[in-house]
């Protein structure tokens, strides 16, 4: 078994990139080192790659067809990045793709655009690819291959697509129609542009769709494309209505507190779905400087990003035969969607978008500049997701405080998802995500439990307050209602807890899960669990206020139950997972009133410690919590 990561890279530079090593050359050989790995998988004609992985929901031609859209995405970054100057085996692949899958009647053609057809993100992607490599691959097309190719996207003119991050594959491919000349749809682009002006919810943040739908597409879809629709537009029409000046402010505004949702080491905060995208959360810093709209340092921009690729490609992304798997290191299903496919990852693509810029850019010749993370202990509410995120230097770890995006449509009961549900998430650990683990509930959730054990869920998370440290929110299930309120304090998230349950029902607290190859080891004292992995990452929680049990008549009031939850083969990060929790009866109907501190750190934790050296009171009026260094924060 070779050890990751397996890739043939240049020597680092340590003056330029004191950070990472890492320049454009480093770049450039993991994108040439992944195109280069699909060969040996694309059909005869080159239409389709059908990698090995588990089958979309889609079926085996449009993964086909997947494995062609998302990988020239990447291919035309390095073509036009290099002026052409690549491979001519790269650009003939790709042109001759284009000229099998757009033929009826090769056994190759690719599925026609149908309304809401998986076809319709693929073609967004085709399109683009074709719009940055004009000069080396549509301009030398057949012009009997370019009236096919045009044919195929008509597809989408007068189409439907669904109501969300949809809307702007129709807007690019039909704006790549109008660039080449062809039919299309001027209010299918419009349409779709003043769409997503109903998704805007401020401070540089789109929902996407209707409801809280906040995850990483608010990035590498709802920023990108729109600009990317920009690039294209401009080619051919000029003044675009003043839109473009839109979203750059809006890009301007998102990229001011996005490095904070990465960890020193450069993994990105383990939160939404399409996780397998993995390094497509940078598209929108590299789209910042593209469209010349950053508010970052060029040496900042290229840290991120070089910080990121090189995070997962230290533990094996790229794996060993240079392809990208349906997970976030190794293959891991429960992180993906039925939609996903075994080339569904190369939507990854996306965060090669820098290439595009020239070599001479400052992206790529000015020094690296450290991420706040590494300057500073950093705080960062932001209000429109409901997220707290709090990053600290000394261990390099970004926590994000979940009071608001559920990704449930605005009406109705809603679903849970552990990816959407959890009261926490990091960039140094993932939630406990699969099925059978799944049915707990048990990391980052406070659940309550009925009689037969069956757990509370987060299904619709009700945002209270996002300011400063300090986030609210509440869900109800059932008879049940739990409102918390999180308080940052250092690597410590203190919650407060307000439970209405009936009488007899449990309290179940767990904090972050952590996850290796091996099992974690496991601490609990009186009113403490921690779960420990063999680097020193410890994920702790620890009872300050109102879990002692109350006394049953005759009895004395006993500390609450503290264990760590185990669980297997349900976590991205590793097969053996641990959770801390801790537990209390409720023997009484009405609120009941619960304080626990939350700890993740790769520091040494002292539970006992924690527990006295932060005070808890509370009143008719709310709680008043006293930190050590003398900080009192009233809830």
């Amino acid at each position: 078994m070779s050890v990751p990561p397996h890739l043939f890279l240049p020597p680092t530079d340590r003056v330029l990139s004191p950070r990472t090593g890492w320049t454009r050359a480093h770049w450039e050989a993991v994108a040439d080192r992944m195109l280069e790995a699909l060969v040996p998988y694309a059909t005869p004609g080159f239409a389709q790659y059908r990698l090995p992985g588990r089958g979309s929901w889609s079926g085996v031609v449009s993964d086909g067809l997947e494995g062609y859209a998302r990988s020239f995405l990447l291919a035309s970054f390095r073509i036009a990045g290099a002026g052409g100057e690549v491979n001519p085996h790269l650009i003939e692949r790709y042109a001759q793709g284009l000229t099998t899958g757009t033929d009826p009647n090769s056994p190759e053609a690719w599925p026609r655009l149908t309304d809401c057809s998986q076809q319709m993100v693929e073609a967004a992607s085709v399109a683009i690819a074709l719009h940055e490599t004009r000069p080396w691959i549509w301009d030398l097309l057949d012009p009997r291959v370019q009236e096919r190719v045009v044919d195929w996207f008509s597809g989408f003119v007068g189409g439907r697509t669904w109501d969300n991050n949809w809307r702007l594959f129709q807007v690019v491919s039909e704006q790549f129609l109008a660039s080449v000349g062809a039919p299309h749809s001027r209010s299918d682009i419009e349409g779709g542009l003043d769409r997503i002006e109903d998704w805007y919810v401020g401070d540089g943040w789109y929902t996407d769709g209707d409801g809280r739908n906040f995850d990483y597409y608010t990035g590498w879809a709802l920023h990108l494309y729109p600009l990317l629709w920009s690039r294209i537009a401009a080619s051919t029409e000029g003044a675009d209505g003043g839109r473009t000046e839109v979203y750059q402010e809006r890009l301007t505004a998102f990229l001011t507190t996005y490095p904070h949702f990465f960890g020193a080491d450069g993994s990105p905060v383990h939160q939404g779905r399409s996780l397998a995208y993995r390094f497509a959360a940078l598209a929108p810093v590299w789209m910042g400087a593209l469209a010349d709209c950053s508010p970052l340092a060029p040496g900042l921009t290229r840290r991120l990003a070089s910080g990121t690729v090189r995070h997962f490609a230290e533990r094996g992304v790229p794996d060993e035969r240079g392809l990208l798997t349906l997970g976030w290191y190794g293959t891991f299903l429960p992180s993906t969607q039925p939609y996903s496919g075994p080339a569904s990852p190369y939507w990854a693509s996306k965060g090669f978008l820098g290439l595009l810029l020239p070599a001479e850019h400052p992206v790529w010749t000015e020094r690296e500049q450290p991420l706040p993370i590494e300057e500073s202990d950093q705080y960062t509410a932001l209000p429109a997701p409901g997220w707290l995120l709090h990053g600290t230097r000394h261990d390099g770890i970004v926590r994000l405080v979940n009071h608001g995006s559920d990704h449930n449509p605005p009406e109705g009961p809603g679903e849970d998802d552990p990816h959407y549900a959890k009261l926490g998430y990091s960039s140094a650990t993932a939630p406990d995500a699969a099925p059978h683990a799944w049915t707990r509930q048990v990391d980052n959730h406070l659940a309550v439990l009925a009689p037969d054990g069956t757990p509370s869920r987060r299904r619709r998370i009700l945002p209270l307050r996002c300011e400063g440290r300090i986030a609210a929110s509440a869900y109800e299930d059932g008879p049940c209602r739990v409102e918390t309120t999180s308080v940052l304090h250092g690597p410590w998230e203190v919650r407060v807890h307000r439970v209405s349950a009936p009488e007899g029902y449990t309290v179940r607290e767990g904090a972050h899960a952590v996850a290796e190859l091996c099992r974690p080891d496991a601490e609990t004292g009186a009113g403490w669990a921690l779960a420990r992995d063999s680097n020193g990452l410890t994920s702790a929680i620890v009872a300050l206020y109102g879990w002692e049990e109350a006394p049953a008549p005759e009895a004395t009031a006993t500390e609450a139950t503290a264990r760590v939850e185990r669980d297997v083969e349900a976590n991205a990060h590793g097969p053996h997972s641990a959770t801390p929790t801790l537990r209390r009866t409720l023997r009484a109907a009405g609120p009941a009133l619960l304080v626990s501190l939350v700890a993740l750190t790769r520091d040494t934790v002292h539970p006992s410690a924690l527990r006295e050296a932060v005070s808890v009171s509370a009143t008719a009026d709310g709680v008043r919590l006293a930190f050590p260094d003398g900080t009192v924060v009233e809830v």
